[in-house]
């Protein structure tokens, strides 16, 4: 898993870049406390991790390398409803603890605007609606037409 020596070599591999590389133990022991779940499954093939703990340790594995800006295709995709929580939460928990930007691509319309400082609706292609993610969560079309309200 992502903490025997076989994990711990794929969180490394997140640390590809020389300017990361001199502060890998660092960065191992934050994304550590970042994921504690991590840890407690370091004995655990990668293949036999839920959704979630999968998604976890990919996060972790980016974030080894010290990024400015992290890219998050659909992290929601798959998981249960409580681990789809325990996801966004520990996304919210990096971007502030960190000077992070977050590009986040998500069909989980309500948990994107509500975590967004900017937010782009996009359909078939096209960008319909931007602004504010709380500005957009409140707006009628959206809730009408993404979120059935």
């Amino acid at each position: 898993m992502c903490t025997s020596p076989a994990g711990r070599r794929n969180l490394q591999l997140g640390a590809f870049n020389p300017s990361s590389r001199g502060d890998m133990k660092e960065s191992l022991d934050e994304v550590m406390t970042l994921f504690p779940i991590l840890r407690e499954r370091r004995d655990q093939q990668a293949g036999s991790l839920s959704g979630g703990e999968r998604q976890m340790c990919a996060i972790a594995r980016a974030l080894m390398s010290r990024p400015r800006m992290l890219m998050l295709d659909e992290p929601s995709l798959g998981l249960s409803p409580v681990m789809l929580e325990k996801v966004f939460d520990l996304i919210r928990t990096v971007v502030a603890s960190r000077d992070l930007t977050v590009l986040l691509v998500e069909q989980n319309v309500a948990d994107a605007l509500e975590m967004a400082n900017r937010a782009y609706v996009i359909d078939h292609g096209v960008i319909v609606k931007t602004g504010p993610g709380q500005q957009l969560l409140e707006d009628p079309d959206i809730q009408r037409t993404y979120l059935g309200l």
